[in-house]
């Protein structure tokens, strides 16, 4: 079984910062692509960033510039770092992470989502 444990995110003034984090977990996994999206109320779900074991790294337009993802390929860690926040990046944030388990299929996982509100 894969866990995906969120932490980060809150209230914060629009141009500020936060960073997000996710941890994948469990027996036998192999994490592959880890990434962030997000979903405001009323809309679907969009990528946000995207980055694989090798470090290509993907961002939707919105956030390019502002938004940096990295992450820890022996600890199963990725992390967002989101500056000069805009209201507009107010949503539900989650995690993903393309995980195979003792070799098998890779599956998406997701984590619980963590809000983030920017207020103007």
């Amino acid at each position: 079984q894969v866990q995906l444990v969120e932490s980060g995110g809150g209230l914060v003034q629009a141009g500020g910062s936060v960073t997000l984090s996710c941890k994948a977990s469990g027996s036998g996994i192999s994490v592959e692509a880890m990434g962030w999206y997000r979903q405001a109320p009323g809309q679907e779900r969009e990528l946000v960033a995207l980055i694989t074991t090798n470090n290509y790294q993907k961002y939707a337009d919105s956030v390019k510039g502002r938004f940096t993802i990295s992450r820890d390929n022996a600890a199963n860690t990725v992390s967002l770092q989101m500056d000069n926040l805009k209201a507009e990046d107010t949503a539900v944030y989650y995690c993903l992470a393309d995980v195979e388990i003792n070799g098998g299929a890779l599956t998406h996982y997701w984590g619980q989502g963590t809000q983030v509100t920017a207020s103007s």
